[in-house]
């Protein structure tokens, strides 16, 4: 396989985010927070807000449905820039070495609020090593949708047969599989680095 371009995926692959290290902080209770991140402000909603939904908008929802956890939900966006966790090192090293080698381009396609983005921007200086960066909040869809692959193929001119994609959701892989483009489900910093061997890729 003749790889061209490299797509990456943000959280959970360069960015290590988890709202839990925010709400540890609120909850003294594990059970209780758990409780709350799978029913109150769950995955599905967060990924609205991803998907283009305001901030603004989601909390309000988040509030009219669950008014007995306003003050927990408020935190959420309130306090939405504790929940990053720093970057991976590991990973982010794969990136800097694959820039300095300037053999392949590197694009970034991430589920991320368009509100909240310009934080990581700010914080993270190795985004800047991206050619482009499409933002699935500023698009208003979001992986796994079949279009977001279709537009990022498009915008950036991408050979999807030339391309391969990581990210740690597998939903999201197979998707960017279904979709013509090969894909690596990221689990850890060894792994990536076994399967961009595998296939011939090095750094």
């Amino acid at each position: 396989m003749q790889i061209e371009t490299i797509i990456f995926d943000f959280g959970g692959v360069l960015i290590d985010w988890n709202p839990r290290y925010m709400y540890r902080k609120i909850f003294d209770d594990e059970a209780r927070m758990e409780y709350f991140l799978k029913h109150i402000c769950t995955s599905d909603w967060n990924e609205e807000q991803d998907a283009g939904r305001s901030m603004a908008e989601g909390t309000r929802i988040a509030i009219a449905a669950h008014p007995e956890w306003e003050t927990e939900i408020r935190a959420f966006y309130g306090r939405w820039e504790e929940m990053l966790g720093g970057a991976i090192e590991g990973t982010v090293n794969i990136l800097r070495k694959l820039h300095a080698d300037g053999k392949y381009r590197l694009i970034g396609l991430t589920n991320w609020s368009a509100e909240t983005f310009p934080v990581a921007q700010e914080r993270f200086d190795f985004l800047q090593l991206f050619e482009g960066i499409l933002v699935s909040g500023a698009e208003k869809i979001r992986k796994p949708n079949p279009k977001i692959y279709e537009l990022v193929l498009e915008r950036y001119t991408i050979d999807a047969s030339k391309a391969i994609f990581i990210d740690d959701n597998l939903r999201n892989v197979k998707a960017a599989r279904a979709s013509g483009i090969s894909s690596i489900h990221f689990q850890s910093v060894e792994q990536l680095e076994e399967d961009l061997s595998a296939i011939n890729l090095h750094f």
